[in-house]
């Protein structure tokens, strides 16, 4: 009886583990290479990834507020500074990498609907 159970519980865990993985965000992960990394103001660490194969730029940043995942970032080049642009429906995350007086230095800023909500100084890790 006890193995019975024991081999219940392990059929009806797989199937799960292996939905919950596919349903899951794009994840950075040997697939991935690191092209970012920030500490920003406020506790924000912020990691830029880009998948080794398709290119897509995957944002990932753990904060005091949770953790976010997102994927098909943009990349582009403003007055010589990399700005990487990220969507989750009404909101948009834009890092900096960089600014004009300081390469070391970057912006994490957070807008919605085209208004912006947070802006926190940023350094390289």
């Amino acid at each position: 009886m006890n193995t019975l159970l024991k081999i219940s519980a392990l059929l009806l865990a797989l199937p799960i583990s292996v939905l919950a993985n596919f349903s899951l965000p794009a994840s950075a992960d040997s697939t991935a290479s690191i092209i970012l990394s920030t500490k920003c103001q406020g506790g924000y660490n912020i990691n830029i990834w880009q998948n080794k194969t398709s290119r897509e730029l995957l944002y990932r940043s753990t904060s005091p507020k949770g953790n976010l995942s997102l994927g098909r970032g943009t990349v582009k080049a403003t007055e010589g500074v990399r700005v990487y642009k990220f969507r989750k429906g009404n909101y948009e995350y834009w890092v900096w990498d960089g600014t004009l007086d300081s390469p070391q230095s970057g912006t994490l800023e957070v807008y919605k609907n085209n208004r912006i909500l947070m802006q926190k100084a940023c350094t390289k890790s």
